[in-house]
């Protein structure tokens, strides 16, 4: 594994005029553990809550001039100004990325920076050499699907329960989430499976999904 470096990044695909990526270091975390929880007050339950535990980032998050891990975290700054954050998590033996945790900071929404850091993640994934990038949207604002969709991203379908979310004080339940992905290889390095192989359910969203490329 190798991730690249964040100032290669940066300047293979830039942000609004002044703000600009970095890496996450061991003295931000706590920081940037206070943003998250106040930009993203019902973070404390489901998939998303590993972000305000200080252990996880020790244990587990590629930190600026340390030991490369399978987690990637960057922050988004404005100035000296935390203005949001966005984290991967590397699968090495499918050459995979999956998008985690993004957030921008609600004073810096509307400024683009959300689409841009999409963008990113795709010049991410083809510089860690991965075949297929995805991620999981949510479905109680239309805004990350739209991102998606325009950064060229295909909605695979949806997750029943897949993740846990404090949806009033004191209640959790279970959520749907969609499912989006790029895959980043030539046609001719991707194996359709054999019709005969699917269930009519799997055949006709496959279908649906996939159509047959046209012929030449």
């Amino acid at each position: 594994m190798t991730w690249p470096a964040i100032d290669k990044l940066g300047a293979m695909h830039r942000l609004p005029d002044g703000y600009r990526y970095e890496q996450l270091g061991r003295s931000e975390i706590p920081d940037l553990i206070r943003a998250i929880q106040t930009w993203h007050p019902d973070i404390s339950v489901g998939i998303g809550s590993c972000y305000v535990r200080e252990n996880f980032y020790h244990d587990k998050v590629f930190l600026r001039d340390e030991e490369e891990k399978d987690f990637y975290v960057v922050l988004i700054k404005y100035q000296d100004e935390l203005a949001g954050m966005g984290s991967w998590e590397w699968e090495p033996d499918a050459l995979t990325l999956y998008t985690r945790l993004g957030i921008v900071a609600p004073a810096h929404r509307g400024t683009g920076v959300a689409g841009r850091a999409v963008e990113f993640t795709t010049n991410l994934a083809r510089a860690m050499g991965a075949g297929f990038v995805y991620g999981l949207a949510t479905l109680k604002m239309p805004q990350a699907q739209l991102a998606l969709e325009r950064a060229g991203y295909q909605l695979l379908g949806f997750v029943p329960g897949y993740d846990r979310e404090l949806v009033a004080p004191g209640v959790v339940k279970r959520v749907y989430e969609a499912v989006y992905a790029k895959v980043l290889v030539s046609e001719d390095e991707l194996l359709r499976p054999d019709p005969n192989n699917l269930s009519p359910k799997a055949r006709a969203l496959w279908d649906l999904l996939f159509p047959s490329p046209p012929t030449a």
